[in-house]
């Protein structure tokens, strides 16, 4: 049960929010308009899934210091590989794609998807290790900037040329990944081979680099005028994957404390 658990938010994550963002393109007239608004909300369920989430059981299963150096390197890392090999394509719009000029860029794009995908599935088979609650937070904060993101990579790859439903095919295996990672670190992690609180902070300090050091900044470009609602969906965002981590986290507790004194 705990694998098909896994399997079906990992999916959830990666699978379903790429097809929900197919489904977005062809029924909305203003595609951008959705990104810019969905940008925002995927940023503040990241910060609530890292910081309600994953950075309380990293910090429980290790020593504070020990923790946020794991986070800082996540956070570094990752700026790293962003800064220098360009892996990571958050939230393209369709007038930045059509400057795309090669083909080498179309296989940038879907390698560094792909590696993207892979990098959240391993933060979510991680964040299953600890609990439930934790796992269905970063699932949600994960599908949540994954629609937007694939949106963006949807429309790159049209705009080089490919055929829609190559491109349905390919971000569709790119986004396999996420399901792959996820159930190999949970298995992984499930039989020991492995420890959780290092990566538990790694994935935290990436989610944290996305959401403040990429889509935040992002943000902020945008015009004045919708300051406002980018600040409302962003902190709707962190309410309600905040609240759903809180929530099932306090009937996990209650759960195991039910299950400890029917033992005694």
């Amino acid at each position: 049960m705990d694998y098909l658990t896994v399997l079906f938010w990992s999916l959830v994550g990666s699978v379903f929010s790429l097809i929900g963002a197919i489904l977005l393109i062809k029924s909305s007239k203003d595609t951008n308009k959705f990104i810019h608004y969905a940008m925002p909300f995927g940023a503040g369920a990241l910060l609530a899934a890292a910081f309600l989430g994953l950075i309380p059981e990293a910090m429980h299963q290790l020593e504070p210091i020990v923790a946020a150096l794991w986070m800082l390197g996540g956070f570094l890392l990752f700026f790293v590989l962003e800064r220098g090999l360009s892996w990571f394509h958050h939230h393209h719009n369709h007038e930045e794609s059509n400057k795309a000029k090669n083909k080498t860029q179309t296989y940038l794009v879907v390698i560094g998807d792909t590696l993207h995908n892979a990098i959240d599935g391993v933060a979510l088979g991680a964040a299953f290790l600890v609990s439930p609650a934790t796992g269905i937070g970063a699932a949600l904060a994960i599908a949540a900037h994954e629609v937007p993101q694939e949106i963006g990579d949807f429309g790159i790859l049209l705009s080089k040329g490919m055929k829609a439903k190559k491109a349905i095919l390919v971000n569709i295996l790119s986004a396999l990944a996420t399901v792959a990672a996820a159930l190999l670190t949970f298995w992984l992690g499930h039989n020991g081979i492995i420890n959780v609180a290092p990566l538990l902070a790694v994935a935290a300090g990436f989610f944290i680099y996305v959401a403040a050091a990429d889509i935040i900044p992002d943000i902020h470009e945008r015009p004045h005028k919708e300051a406002f609602q980018q600040s409302l969906m962003l902190l709707l965002g962190v309410a309600i994957v905040g609240g759903v981590i809180l929530s099932t986290m306090d009937s996990h507790t209650h759960g195991e404390e039910e299950n400890h004194s029917q033992n005694e």
